[in-house]
């Protein structure tokens, strides 16, 4: 597999080095969402633990909860009381009480279990508003540099020097917006506004898909118009800290919003499931960005982190999104779901999920590299 010969074990050893880094970061700030709001509400904390098994290093606090890191750091958990196990599934042989998960107040558990992937979005935002403030951003200006033949830019009539205003409506302040704006375009018609010599015309293409193999994430699909940047004039901007924030926020809703239209249009059958990363790839790409330096592994973090408090968002029970679904049935049913429909849901959940590690792990293997 060419995954395989590309990987040295010097590269093989710095991408886990890497991941596991990226993963106890994301992980501490999701499960200390669920802590903190825990705490807040008066939840007994029995445990924090980064990593599952064997217990390698800990220490209780003054409260009594056991902060610990064990042996597979491959995720995390807070350990509440009551719950039975690391996924909070209720305790049969507990007794709800006040200071117990299960005995809080409804609106209590939803914020708790709310808070981890919160969490992850504020990290995400954090994140991007701190690289846009105190290191810039490289802004490409949505200048036409080149046109390549036979290209959609090309049979529309693009010419180099055109700068691209809109593309359907939106407007259009650097060359980066162009290629966020045709993520997930397709092959269907777009309408651009250009400025050419002091004035504005719009001109329909359409763009065409190709697999490119780009540096990071390996072989992807990309809708392409068939024009380069003019980096001529570009610079690096830094931010105030209002402009931060709002790069922060929109850059995060982006990923989200485009997540979540790439998976509505998979489930439809408009997108290919092979473009779906998995522990594998992700280990291949926290590597690369780590090899990019500081500041590109840290963008790529908070790129991760808004996948993962997404995800965790899912209605799929083992995940957060599903205990919220459970809570949401309470609220409704007016009483709790029983243990043994909760037990056989964890069941089901798991089982899917590790279907899913194990489907895109084989988009990494063989398809992506």
């Amino acid at each position: 597999m060419q995954f395989i010969a590309n990987f040295s074990p010097a590269y093989f050893g710095f991408s886990i080095l890497a991941l596991l880094v990226m993963i106890v970061i994301i992980v501490f700030i999701h499960e200390f969402g669920h802590f903190i709001v825990g705490r807040l509400c008066g939840v007994n904390i029995e445990a924090f633990s980064i990593g599952f098994g064997r217990e390698i290093f800990g220490f209780n606090d003054r409260h009594g909860t056991r902060w610990k890191i064990c042996m597979l750091p491959l995720g995390g958990y807070v350990k509440f009381e009551g719950d039975a196990n690391a996924a909070s599934l209720p305790s049969a042989t507990h007794s709800p009480s006040p200071t117990s998960l299960q005995g809080a107040a409804l609106w209590k558990r939803f914020l708790i279990v709310l808070a981890g992937p919160v969490s992850n979005f504020i990290l995400s935002i954090v994140i991007f508003a701190s690289m846009a403030i105190f290191v810039g951003e490289y802004v490409i200006p949505a200048k036409v540099g080149g046109v390549k033949e036979n290209s959609a830019a090309s049979a529309a009539g693009l010419q180099v020097g055109d700068l691209i205003r809109k593309i359907d409506g939106k407007s259009i302040a650097s060359f980066a917006d162009i290629t966020e704006a045709m993520v997930l375009q397709g092959e269907t018609p777009v309408l651009l506004t250009i400025e050419r010599g002091g004035q504005t015309f719009d001109v329909s293409l359409t763009p065409k898909t190709q697999i490119v193999d780009d540096e990071i994430n390996g072989k992807m699909k990309r809708s392409l118009i068939g024009i380069s940047s003019d980096a001529t004039n570009a610079q690096a901007v830094k931010s105030t800290v209002v402009e931060g924030l709002t790069i922060g926020v929109n850059r995060t809703w982006f990923i989200t919003s485009t997540t979540m239209r790439y998976l509505g249009k998979m489930f439809l059958g408009l997108e290919s499931a092979d473009q779906m990363h998995g522990p594998i790839g992700i280990a291949k790409m926290a590597g690369t960005t780590a090899s990019m330096g500081l500041a590109t592994f840290i963008f790529f973090i908070g790129y991760i982190s808004v996948s993962i408090g997404l995800v965790n968002l899912f209605p799929i029970p083992m995940l957060d999104g599903g205990h919220l679904v459970f809570f949401i049935i309470e609220g409704i049913m007016g009483k709790p779901v029983s243990q043994q429909t909760q037990e056989w849901s964890f069941r089901i959940g798991l089982s899917a999920i590790l279907m899913l590690v194990i489907f895109v792990s084989k988009n990494d293997l063989f398809s992506r590299f």
